[in-house]
């Protein structure tokens, strides 16, 4: 069972986070051995697809070369355009395999855990180059498994090559008699199928070798409870700094509320441990009065203060008070049920502005028993 440094098993199973930042190292499931097979197998399809044309084109190359005249013999200048020609050739005939094998080269490193691209692969290690995790390295499992690897391989590759020679002993020997044109096409076919049947015996070394590198990727993801509980609190953050938190954000609310009371048209008080701070505009068209600020005890208070300072109009009524504060949040719209009731304390506000300013009679006294739903009632 996997343990990590500190002992504990590794029995949970690794986190999206931990995946998404292994793969952002570049620590993801690669096989060498699926890449080496698809190469392999691919050069050796290559060749017996193509390996006629090469044939016929080294022929070619051999005639033009090997027959020359005597005045491109005796001119330095005709030895150049020779080999450029020459060059030509050779690209042009080798060049399906290698575009194929380039193809390969790219395409089947990505194929299992696909593309990715990690700028801290390309940063020097200093560590790599300590000789005695060079030395840990080369005893360590991981070196053992590549060693063997490596064995099966041969010997894999032996057996294959020794059972295709076997069976292609007669054509081998058959070369020998055929015109050399022929045996030169004969010759391509066989190191061609030679090749196929040798690189097919990697299937199973890749078939085996991909579940591996799975399985010891995943191992290496997988956490301890320990590492399991600290990236929870690393991703939703520390009890303590999520309380800083809270309050830091509770205290920018209070100082936005705060400013926004010598803006109300009213504030209805308990009288002492409720306070709420209402505003209408009656220019937005037919909008219900807005809560601006609410509190209890010394919020309330503090309200209630800056209230008195900008000579906000301050009324008492405890059920109205506490409905509001219950029911309604900050610079939200009083409910329905409440529009009666704060209308006629508005209006009773507008009544005493217009007699104070010396523009109407002293308004009557404010009832008392204001009409309040009994589902928005609150018990003091």
């Amino acid at each position: 069972m996997a343990e990590s440094e500190s002992g504990q098993d590794k029995t949970e199973e690794p986190t999206d986070k931990r995946k998404r930042d292994s793969r952002e190292k570049g620590e993801i499931a690669r096989s060498k051995e699926l890449n080496t097979f698809a190469i392999t197998l691919g050069g050796a399809g290559a060749l017996l697809a193509f390996g006629g044309y090469l044939a016929e084109t080294l022929m070619t190359l051999m005639r033009m070369n090997f027959t020359l005249s005597r005045e491109v013999l005796v001119d330095e200048r005709s030895m150049g355009a020779f080999l450029m020609a020459s060059g030509k050739m050779a690209i042009w005939a080798t060049q399906p395999v290698l575009v194929l094998l380039f193809v390969l080269s790219l395409v089947m490193p990505v194929v299992l855990g696909g593309f990715i691209f990690s700028g801290s692969l390309l940063q020097p290690k200093f560590s790599r180059m300590n000789p005695l995790s060079g030395i840990k390295r080369m005893f360590s499992l991981n070196s053992l498994t590549e060693l063997f690897k490596a064995l099966a391989k041969f010997c894999l590759v032996l057996v294959v090559a020794l059972v295709v020679l076997t069976n292609d002993r007669e054509a081998l020997l058959a070369i020998a008699k055929e015109p050399l044109e022929q045996a030169i096409i004969h010759s391509v076919q066989v190191v061609g199928w030679s090749a196929l049947w040798m690189a097919s015996g990697l299937l199973l070394i890749a078939l085996a070798d991909v579940p591996f590198q799975l399985w010891q990727t995943h191992k290496k993801l997988k956490m301890t409870k320990q590492e399991v509980r600290d990236e929870y609190k690393d991703m939703e953050g520390k009890p303590e700094v999520k309380q800083r938190i809270r309050q830091l954000q509770r205290e920018a609310s209070q100082r936005r509320m705060m400013a926004a009371v010598p803006e109300a048209d009213v504030i209805i008080t308990n009288p002492t441990h409720y306070a709420v701070a209402l505003k209408y505009d009656p220019e937005k068209g037919g909008s219900a009065p807005l809560l601006l600020a609410k509190g209890t005890d010394f919020l309330a208070l503090k309200i209630r203060e800056i209230g008195q300072e900008h000579k906000v109009q301050i009324l008492e009524s405890p059920e109205l008070a506490r409905a509001i504060y219950y029911s309604t949040e900050l610079e939200n719209e009083i409910p329905a049920g409440l529009y009666l009731a704060v209308a006629q304390v508005l209006a009773y506000v507008f009544q005493i502005r217009q007699y104070r300013s010396g523009r109407g009679k002293a308004p009557d006294p404010l009832n008392k028993d204001l009409p309040i739903p009994p589902d928005l009632r609150r018990d003091s």
